[in-house]
């Protein structure tokens, strides 16, 4: 398990098992367009090292698209 694996995965399964078993990798998974709001929704709530910032970044980009 890596970062980037994290980052672009499509598998679903990969994902989930990223966000239950490898909390130091969840920051990752936020930046991965695949990630559906129900996976995010699970990272935000288990949280983890970087997770609070990774969303903070997320927004904000997703705020300067507008």
């Amino acid at each position: 398990m890596t970062p980037l694996l994290a980052c672009e995965t499509a598998d679903a399964e990969i994902l989930w098992h990223i966000a239950r078993e490898a909390p130091e990798l969840r920051r990752w998974l936020v930046a991965n367009p695949h990630a559906d709001a129900l996976l995010l929704e699970y990272v935000a709530q288990s949280g983890g090292p970087g997770v609070n910032e990774a969303f903070e970044v997320f927004f904000e980009s997703a705020e300067h698209k507008e």
